[in-house]
């Protein structure tokens, strides 16, 4: 547990990209799984969520950003 905290203390949003992307994934194969895919699209689609949650927690963290600048630190 002491490595999983520090782990999100050191990188934050490698953490959330890493478990927002797990869950999109799942609720993707969850509700496409009788769509019949080919592998190759299914790769696609799992590639583009992954890269959709990342540019989803990075654009989160441009608030994070911002809050700390309000209150005088520099990020």
């Amino acid at each position: 547990m002491s490595t999983l905290k520090r782990l999100w203390e050191k990188h934050p949003n490698l953490v959330s990209w890493f478990l927002l992307a797990v869950g999109m994934v799942i609720i993707l194969i969850w509700s496409a799984r009788h769509v019949g895919f080919t592998l190759t699209q299914w790769l696609a689609l799992i590639g583009a969520t992954v890269v959709l949650a990342g540019l989803s927690v990075w654009i989160i963290s441009w608030e994070d950003e911002d809050e700390g600048r309000e209150d005088g630190r520099e990020a």
